[in-house]
């Protein structure tokens, strides 16, 4: 789950929660992007 409030806005960051894993913390968006793709790539979601 991805949390976009306005404090992320400003940070250009996305607050990161994943099932089993809890909070993740803040990502910045590229950051969260290229981890999404290699998570695909990699079948792991």
């Amino acid at each position: 789950m991805l949390v976009v409030g306005d404090k992320e806005m400003e940070s250009n960051t996305v607050a990161v929660r994943k099932r089993g894993q809890g909070d993740l913390g803040a990502q910045a968006v590229d950051e969260f992007i290229a981890s999404v793709m290699d998570e695909v790539a990699k079948k792991t979601i």
